[in-house]
């Protein structure tokens, strides 16, 4: 998607390793980029690839808090199915703790 507007952009500082930071102006210099652009791309890299684990982990705190789980046993039966290749269906919830009164 390529449009004239200017992209938005704000400062965010950032403490890290003297180490790491010799090895990214290395980088820098060897590639013609600036520290900037290569700290923003490495940043936007990670979060795309790790982002999704943030939203798992929020639906499963949804569904745990409804109170139905898989137990263990099932979820071992499933996952040893799929490591000898006979691929049963994934266990349904077989775990209804009841619910405290409030």
């Amino acid at each position: 998607m390529s449009t004239n507007q200017p992209i938005s952009s704000s400062v965010l500082s950032v403490r890290v390793p003297e180490e790491l930071k010799g090895q990214l102006e290395s980088l820098s210099r060897a590639t013609k980029r600036s520290k900037a652009y290569l700290a923003a791309e490495a940043l936007a890299d990670y979060v795309r690839k790790n982002a999704w684990k943030a939203q798992e982990l929020q639906t499963a705190i949804k569904e745990a808090d409804k109170g139905v789980f898989i137990s263990h046993e099932a979820m071992t039966v499933w996952v040893d199915s799929l490591a000898n290749g006979k691929k049963i269906r994934a266990p349904k919830p077989d775990v209804f703790p009841k619910r405290r009164a409030s």
